[in-house]
């Protein structure tokens, strides 16, 4: 079986541009759905402009492209971090990234389900993260990364009679427009942090791109209900940014 279209969210910079250059790369058509376009231009590459907290616009969009596409590979990547202590969480940051990490992978996800089941194949991937496991000031963005652990693993069990796999790919840290909002460029810290990874160095946008190919690969229909940390090691131990 091969794919139709994979939409992949947050496709115009970092990990999610890294994603759909891999895919491109390989020879499949890939629509990103994201706040602004990026820097990509292929004959098999769309942009759509939506915001994914938006609940509204979400599923505006993804109706759009469903009508347009046979969509049979989702991988949502969006993401932002929303960082504070606990005595600072705002519960607006809460319900905002619950929006975007959780709402609008259901909203993308149910809208793909007829052209999948028609088919009798999917491939669903959902971009959690290492901070999932504890990382201070990451209250709303690892309790919602863990919701999208936990979507996984249900979707997987629902899904998997009908051909359709859901696996979780949880990076960090991986080098990118959302790590230097957190560690400057030009900050020493960066290098003490690679130095405290197992592997000796901080991740890359394709170190994730990859890990996603396999688990949208037709060939990669055993696997599913799975997270697969590509973090360098820090899921064995503890990490301090």
């Amino acid at each position: 079986m091969t794919h139709g279209t994979i939409v992949v969210t947050g496709g115009s910079t970092g990990i999610g541009e890294a994603i759909c250059r891999d895919l491109l790369a390989t020879g499949h058509r890939v629509v990103s759905l994201a706040r602004r376009s990026g820097a990509i231009s292929h004959p098999c590459f769309e942009t759509v402009e939506v915001d994914l907290a938006d609940r509204a616009a979400t599923a505006e969009a993804a109706r759009d492209v469903t009508a347009r596409h046979q969509v049979t590979g989702i991988v949502h990547n969006a993401g932002v971090i929303r960082p504070a202590l606990l005595p600072d969480v705002q519960l607006a940051d809460l319900d905002y990234l619950a929006n975007l990490h959780l709402a609008a992978a259901i909203t993308l996800a149910q809208a793909a389900l007829p052209t999948m089941k028609d088919a009798g194949f999917g491939r669903i991937v959902l971009i959690a993260s290492r901070a999932a496991l504890g990382l201070a000031t990451r209250t709303a963005y690892s309790a919602t990364k863990a919701g999208m652990m936990g979507m996984t693993r249900t979707w997987a069990l629902e899904l998997g009679p009908l051909g359709i796999t859901v696996n979780c790919v949880a990076p960090g840290p991986i080098v990118s427009d959302m790590f230097h909002e957190i560690v400057p460029a030009d900050s020493p810290k960066k290098d003490q942090l690679a130095k405290s990874i197992p592997v000796g160095r901080l991740g890359q946008p394709d170190d994730v791109a990859r890990a996603v190919r396999f688990f949208l690969g037709a060939d990669a229909g055993f696997v599913t209900g799975q997270t697969l940390f590509v973090c360098g090691g820090t899921s064995v131990g503890s990490l301090a940014l």
